[in-house]
């Protein structure tokens, strides 16, 4: 679905006889309404009549229907709260006005940084996931922007809101929509459009590299369609640079379209929207594709592991012992435990580019939900300069990430008698913990973050975005990328 038109105006210009269906007029902190605000009297009354102190429109916004059917919302900002906090206050807010299902919207505030985030928060958020229902949702066309910015201020606004639109697209996309096939071919389309190179290694081709790690979930599988999927993207702005003056970054995503459990099945309370485990590849995938369009100066391998984990006669088992890329035999402890093998080769093909830097994303174990609920998402990195990083642009991103410890005293767990690593245990005692030990493995001492995307789904909506799959690590990611590389 394509973004609305966004026409921006100068903040000053802003008068109630624009003829736009409603508005939303956000205010900073203050005593009092200002003298100029639109609709004051109305304003004041409603506040009287629902006993509301005007402090507490900070938390919570105001809205009032106009005689000819207009809403206007009143929101007033803190910009002492943290990204989080403001993003999920300019949500709902939004949410007042899109509830009504508006053709045009109207935005109203003066501080151009909030200007953006109200941007892109009506961008997502006006975004309707996939559904197939007889009545289409009314999408919003037009939206009428009085603020500080300019239209170019706009584009890397637009190109985020289109890149967290896209996961969520593909993870609420049902399970016998997006197969491994569906999904490559969809990957295709983007890299075309986006002017990246793509390799598809498809499951003959890993066979016979010696991917068995990848293979042994991939092949329980009645159609042979799991591949790991390789793009590039070189920006223009940085060939003519000599490469060690060009920052070069894997991005690696968990890509499993359906996890039944294996042999080790799921039961129907857990297997219940397991067609989303594939959200750490559409993240990697969606920042990529942003990275283009923005036109980072950064070089970025993106690999995504694309598979189902199935329960067949040729689905692998428990005890099973299989052989990796790198020639590491892993001990198969619990087939449920699919999403570290796909990684495990994938990582060793991501490295044997020599990046700089190595982030995967995947929504990897419920015990980082079980630690973390899911409103933030966990991190490990292979230093604790990256941890810090990881942990600050979550903070200034809005979607928050909490530092979980790659302590070596928990390895032994993992030990095993009969190859040179175990899968996981059955303990379940620390298992994102053990998880990430496992793939630092497969990194071989590079620089390194994982990201286990507890935060992928939340019910009530999460920072940014009200729907329950939340397309978190994609700001994240983009913002740490531009750290990282200055």
């Amino acid at each position: 679905m394509a973004l609305p038109k966004i026409t921006t105006h100068a903040a000053n210009q802003f008068t109630e006889l624009n003829p736009v269906s409603h508005g939303l007029m956000v205010i900073p902190k203050d005593a009092c309404l200002p003298d100029d605000l639109a609709f004051r009297d109305q304003w004041l009354a409603v506040l009287e009549r629902k006993d509301i102190k005007l402090a507490e429109l900070i938390k919570t916004p105001l809205a009032i229907d106009l005689a000819d059917g207009r809403r206007r919302v009143l929101l007033m900002i803190d910009f002492t709260l943290s990204r989080f906090e403001q993003l999920t206050r300019l949500r709902k807010a939004v949410m007042l006005l899109l509830a009504e299902s508006p053709k045009k919207m109207m935005l109203w505030v003066t501080d151009a940084d909030m200007a953006r985030d109200l941007i892109f928060v009506t961008l997502i958020n006006s975004f309707h996931l996939p559904a197939r229902q007889k009545k289409p949702a009314v999408a919003l066309a037009t939206i009428d922007l009085f603020s500080p910015l300019k239209p170019a201020d706009l584009h890397p606004v637009m190109v985020l809101a289109k890149a967290n639109n896209l996961v969520r697209e593909l993870t609420a996309l049902a399970p016998n929509e997006l197969t491994p096939a569906t999904y490559r071919q969809k990957v295709r389309v983007q890299a075309k459009a986006h002017g990246l190179s793509i390799e598809e290694y498809d499951i003959k081709r890993l066979r016979k590299m010696g991917a068995g790690a990848f293979c042994a979930v991939a092949q329980g599988s009645d159609k042979e369609d799991a591949a790991i999927v390789h793009l590039q993207y070189k920006p223009s702005k940085t060939l003519h640079l000599p490469k060690r003056q060009v920052k070069h970054v894997a991005l690696v995503g968990k890509g499993i379209c359906f996890d039944t459990g294996g042999h080790n099945l799921k039961p129907a309370r857990y297997m219940a929207g397991m067609h989303e485990d594939m959200n750490g590849s559409a993240v990697a995938l969606a920042i990529t594709l942003a990275a283009a369009e923005m036109q980072l100066p950064i070089v970025i391998d993106c690999w995504l592991a694309i598979a189902q984990n199935h329960i067949s006669a040729t689905a692998y088992k428990q005890n099973d012992i299989v052989t990796a890329l790198d020639g590491t035999t892993i001990e198969i402890v619990h087939t449920d435990a699919e999403g570290r093998l796909v990684l495990a080769d994938t990582l060793t093909l991501a490295i044997r580019k020599k990046p700089d830097l190595v982030i995967d994303f995947a929504t990897l174990t419920g015990s980082m939900h079980v630690a973390l609920g899911n409103r933030q998402s966990g991190v490990f990195a292979s230093t604790s300069t990256l941890a810090e990083l990881a942990v600050a642009t979550g903070a200034s991103s809005g979607e928050r990430m909490c530092m979980f410890p790659l302590a070596e005293d928990y390895l032994p767990a993992l030990d095993s008698k009969v190859a040179d690593i175990k899968q996981c245990t059955l303990d379940g005692e620390a298992d994102h913990i053990l998880a990430a030990l496992f793939l630092q493995r497969f990194t071989n001492h590079y620089p390194w973050i994982h990201v286990d995307l507890s935060a992928s789904r939340c019910n009530e909506g999460l920072g940014a975005v009200a729907s329950e799959i939340t397309g978190f690590g994609v700001k994240w990611g983009a913002a740490f990328l531009v750290l990282w590389a200055k």
